[in-house]
């Protein structure tokens, strides 16, 4: 008789990704709904200090979302995360072009996206099928586990 041993089964090394999108309503509600939707989809995903920086850019671009979107639209928020990467995207009505300005002192707004091009590693806007555009931003992460 002749025995025949099994290697043991090796784990397949896959690249997970999650990805998750939701639409708002066009109200005051959307922004925190949306920075608790982001938190909820990145949470044990990725590290705390990249999280805060996520959830700041998310209130910025809702904010946007929320002030340039016509009346009666809504605005929808994607959200897609690899070992090396998250890329953030806010889908709006708005055919408006974002531009990054600089608020003088006393303006208590206008610094939305300033913020957005400080925290986030890349960002930028693409046109979408059917009215207006996409405005994403994107993070790189450290891989879990990985010395730095």
């Amino acid at each position: 008789m002749t025995t025949t041993t099994l290697a043991k089964p090796v784990r397949a090394r896959t690249t997970p990704t999650v990805h998750t999108e939701r639409t708002f309503s066009r109200t005051r509600r959307a922004v925190p709904q949306s920075r608790r939707f982001v938190r909820e989809a990145i949470t044990d995903c990725v590290p705390d200090d990249r999280a805060q920086d996520i959830l700041v850019c998310t209130s910025e671009l809702a904010t946007n979302a929320l002030q340039h979107t016509p009346l009666g639209r809504m605005f929808r928020l994607c959200v897609t995360v690899t070992p090396d990467a998250l890329r953030l995207e806010v889908h709006d009505a708005s055919d408006r072009t974002p531009q990054v300005r600089e608020a003088t002192e006393d303006e208590d707004r206008g610094r939305g996206l300033l913020l957005v091009a400080t925290l986030a590693d890349d960002w930028g806007t693409s046109w979408r099928d059917g009215p207006g555009k996409i405005v994403w931003a994107a993070f790189r992460l450290a891989a879990v586990g990985k010395p730095s």
